[in-house]
């Protein structure tokens, strides 16, 4: 009889959905999120067997699944994955003008992302992913992560066991669930070490649940049903044709605010802060399967925002976009702006930002993603937030410290959980930003697994950040956000490599929503600044303090003595010839003044600092005990 039983029972339980699956995988990304597929692609184009779990049908989180499709930030850093994610939307569009909403360079329909990161998903034979799964708990062996536990709306239970696990969920729900410390909410001055920072509350940004409008026609009545508990008040001020009793209306029309994310095809993504659709809820808290009984308030504050638009502002033809999955015209999630921030091994503030180069900790040189958006926080009024001095900042670096979490072991996190403060996430958490981190994680998991094979007990707290840099480098993926020198520039390589040593800095400038950060690879440079980067860099003195410029001579001569002082051996050119071939320059000759790129060229290929080691806060080994190096080409 016990095979029948066995049988029965066996029956029971796959007919009302309680089995249980198990799945083994080199690296398990948890969250389809935009940092989830850049993470997700860039592991398995490094050929390590990687499984995705998502909770939705989609993949892209933000960019797509959430709708918020015209994108934030990094329009002139034509960096890794998002550089080949836009260029596939050219492709698709025909055009590379995508301007077609006032506030980005980068509009899409969501769908069209979707099938794009599906696409790419496709490609990588190593990459697996899993739809509408659960994230429910993680898998630990005492302090390391070895898995995860996924449900779905079934019942049904999914286990997969991993060598490495990434966290890319939008709210830091697997960094969490494996007991890692992490701070949620504003911060003390003290404690954040910013000015500014309001002082301590759990009171995070306000998420917003996106709705795209279709025009179906002037003569088309598309106005929805009143949505339950409507009160217009809500959106009274939200543009200069809406009623605003006190004055303090946006000042764009209704048009003008429609057009604010104007999509392909002539549709509308509404993700209007000003009285619109941004709405205060805190779910950290809840499982995840939960989550979406405690958001329908969200879901209800767009809805009735679209039924302003239609009865109150007179716009009766436009009605939701049969775009998402359902037809519902909403996106299949939030957009979540926060959540927890992960007490990493780094943890990147705002002085990181406004003055690199001034830090204890050079964090700079530990770059492996870039953002170029400024510091921006939604609040809602209704919770009557602090006022906040935001600071003015130029374009900056991830450093990967900010990835690994200090309390967990085989963790890694991909998302706007990385470790940074409360002010610096309004500036981190954009698309393009998160992407780039995203394909770190990737790279640095790929590198872990790489050197387990020698050392199967290797951390990712020990990560050679120079290998990961190295990976990013490979995939075109920029470590120093710099605005005048693109990946076709034919020095790119040289200068990001040298850019990370400090040996050359770079000029941050703040302006405004797109901000920047100049390397100048065309000026010529001094024997005072080389001789300061040199010298901060080798921790040496004794080098040229002359304001002369910088030509093929002189820059031996430092060269020189920085050999005699670190004892290490340089393989220097032996005639002008072999400079010109190495500078693909003819007229390059010892009284030549060199540009600043050219400079980053002759130490890259020479001296090869990028080739020294860095720990994790960007401090170098400096002392006269380093062991010789041959540093050849």
């Amino acid at each position: 009889m016990k095979p029948i039983v066995t049988g029965f029972c066996f029956l029971f339980l796959s007919t009302y959905g309680w089995t249980q699956t198990t799945l083994n995988t080199d690296v398990l990304v948890i969250g389809g999120s935009t940092g989830g597929v850049g993470a997700a692609i860039q592991s398995a184009r490094l050929q390590n067997k990687t499984i995705l779990i998502e909770p939705t049908q989609w993949l892209g989180g933000m960019l797509t699944a959430a709708g918020v499709s015209c994108t934030d930030g990094n329009d002139e850093l034509h960096s890794g994955i998002w550089m080949e994610f836009r260029e596939e939307l050219y492709k698709h569009y025909k055009t590379r003008n995508l301007f077609t909403g006032w506030i980005s360079e980068t509009c899409f329909e969501a769908q069209v992302g979707d099938s794009i990161f599906k696409a790419m998903f496709k490609r990588e034979k190593f990459l697996t992913v899993k739809y509408q799964w659960f994230f429910e708990k993680a898998l630990m062996m005492g302090k390391s992560i070895t898995g995860a536990v996924f449900v779905n709306q079934k019942g049904q239970k999914l286990t997969v066991n991993a060598s490495l696990v990434i966290d890319a969920t939008d709210l830091g729900d697997v960094f969490a669930s494996a007991g890692a410390g992490f701070d949620l909410g504003m911060e003390h001055p003290i404690y954040a070490k910013e000015t500014m920072a309001p002082g301590k509350s759990d009171m995070i940004q306000d998420l917003t649940w996106v709705a795209v409008l279709k025009d179906y026609g002037p003569n088309a009545n598309k106005t929805i049903p009143r949505p339950k508990n409507y009160d217009s008040t809500h959106y009274f001020c939200s543009c200069l044709d809406a009623p605003c009793p006190d004055g303090s209306a946006y000042k764009v029309n209704t048009e003008k605010m429609l057009d604010y994310a104007l999509l392909p095809n002539k549709q509308y993504m509404i993700n209007w802060p000003a009285h619109g659709n941004d709405y205060y809820v805190n779910v950290t808290s809840i499982p995840q399967i939960k989550r979406y009984e405690y958001l329908e308030a969200a879901r209800q504050q767009t809805l009735g925002f679209v039924y302003f638009i239609q009865t109150q502002l007179g716009k009766k033809n436009l009605g939701l976009s049969p775009l998402f999955p359902g037809g519902s015209g909403l996106a299949l999630m939030p957009y979540h702006r926060e959540g927890r921030r992960v007490k990493g091994e780094v943890r990147l503030n705002v002085n990181d930002l406004i003055e690199p180069f001034d830090q204890n900790d050079p964090l700079y040189r530990t770059g492996i993603s870039v953002g170029d958006y400024p510091v921006d926080h939604h609040h809602s009024k209704e919770k009557n937030p602090p006022n906040i001095d935001f600071p003015r900042v130029p374009s900056f670096s991830i450093p990967l410290g900010s990835l690994i979490p200090k309390d967990v072991e085989n963790l890694i996190v991909a998302e706007k959980g990385i470790s940074v403060s409360n002010i610096v996430n309004g500036s981190t958490r954009l698309q393009p930003c998160v992407l780039l981190t995203g394909q770190a994680a990737g790279a640095l998991a790929a590198v872990v697994l790489k050197e387990r094979k020698a050392n199967p007990s290797y951390s990712v707290k020990q990560a050679d950040v120079r290998n990961v840099q190295a990976q990013l480098l490979a995939a075109k993926a920029y470590l120093r956000p710099y605005f005048d020198v693109k990946p076709e520039h034919p020095n790119w390589i040289s200068i990001q490599r040298i850019g990370v040593t400090g040996i050359l800095k770079s000029r941050g400038v703040p302006e405004g929503w797109a901000n920047k950060t100049f390397f100048d690879p065309d000026s010529l440079i001094t024997e005072n600044e080389l001789s300061e980067g040199l010298g901060s860099f080798f921790g040496i003195g004794g080098l040229s303090k002359s304001n002369t410029k910088i030509t093929v001579s002189n820059l031996k001569a430092q060269l020189i003595i920085v050999m005699l002082a670190k004892r290490i051996k340089i393989s220097f050119w032996k005639s002008n010839e072999e400079l010109q071939e190495v500078l693909s320059n003819r007229s390059i000759n010892s009284s030549t003044a060199l540009t600043k790129a050219q400079v980053a060229v002759i130490l890259d290929h020479y001296l090869h600092p990028f080739n020294y080691p860095v720990d994790h806060f960007g401090r170098l080994n400096n002392s006269n005990d380093t062991p010789t190096i041959e540093l050849r080409p």
